[in-house]
Parts: C-alpha cells; sequence; structure tokens
C-alpha cells in the first residue's frame, strides 16, 4: 500500500522533500508584469501578489473556464499557479521551512457567466499547498469567478503566509 506524500509526512520530512516526492521541481519565479511587487513581506506576514497558470516552458494557460476550458483542466492550472506561488515564496524567503502557516487564498477563475465551480477549480492550489506544507498548508480562502483575468489567463491566485519569527 502506498501512502500520499502529505500522509507519508514526518517531522523531519520538508517542504522541498515533499516537493521532490511530487516530482516537481520549482521554476523561477515568475517576473511581474507592471509596476508591482511580487511580495511584500510585513512583520511575520508575507504577501503574496496574484499569479497565473504560468508552465515552466513559458506556455501560459488561457480561456473561460465552463467554456473552452474543462474544470479538470483549470484544476491543473491552479495547481500550476501554486507552484509559480511556491517559487516566490522560496525567493522571498530563502528556505519554504519559514512557511509557518498558509493564512489565505483567493483564486479568481476566468469563468463563463453560469459557470458554478469555481472551488474545485481553486482546489488544484489548495490541494498541492496541504500536500508540500500538510497541516501549516490548509488554509482560509475564498474562490470567485470573473468575466476576464488579464491576458485572458484561466486562473489568478494570490495568497498571504505567516512567517516563523
Amino acid at each position: 500500500m502506498t501512502t500520499s506524500p502529505a500522509k507519508a509526512g514526518t517531522a523531519a520530512s520538508t517542504p522541498y522533500d515533499r516537493l521532490s516526492a511530487l516530482g516537481i521541481e520549482l521554476p523561477p519565479p515568475p517576473k511581474p508584469i507592471g509596476n508591482f511587487l511580487t511580495h511584500v513581506q510585513e512583520g511575520s506576514l508575507l504577501f503574496l501578489s496574484g499569479q497565473g497558470p504560468l508552465e515552466a516552458d513559458g506556455h501560459m494557460h488561457v480561456g473561460k473556464v465552463g467554456g473552452d476550458v474543462a474544470t479538470e483542466d483549470a484544476y491543473r492550472h491552479a495547481r500550476v499557479t501554486g507552484i509559480n506561488l511556491i517559487a516566490v515564496m522560496h525567493h522571498a524567503l530563502g528556505d519554504l521551512s519559514r512557511v509557518k502557516r498558509v493564512v489565505k487564498l483567493l483564486g479568481m477563475v476566468n469563468a463563463v457567466p453560469d459557470f458554478r465551480e469555481h472551488p474545485r477549480v481553486i482546489n488544484g492550489c489548495s490541494d498541492l499547498f496541504a500536500e508540500v506544507f500538510g497541516e501549516a498548508g490548509h488554509h482560509a480562502r475564498s474562490a470567485v469567478g470573473f468575466g476576464s483575468l488579464p491576458g485572458n489567463i484561466t486562473v489568478e491566485i494570490e495568497a498571504i503566509i505567516a512567517l516563523h519569527e
């Protein structure tokens, strides 16, 4: 019987061990598109600007969820977005072990007007965070639909992270 990395994790396992077990290599953090920062640390909180579904090879996932993009595909796009958020965390902190807790996510879905499965889409990121950070990856969250997102991307997600002092 095999166990998922999140359940198999021990006190000694790190977020990097879990990423490796999941077969995930962190890409360089995406560069901001505009006059803003990818992150801001204020005290023991790290605020991450919205990231999108940019693959390591430079491909950006675009389209309307519930129209030309299936919910299952958008779930995978949210997972890619979560990888990009973790890449920003790593760049900002130098060590993912500094993450005390993922506090809050805001997940935005570029959806057709009658789409109703926004939470299922953003679960792609939420599930990843639980797998990588264990109990500390469970968070409060909003998952909402938008009529459009920059560049017609399928999802955008921002996060607030509590840090060990």
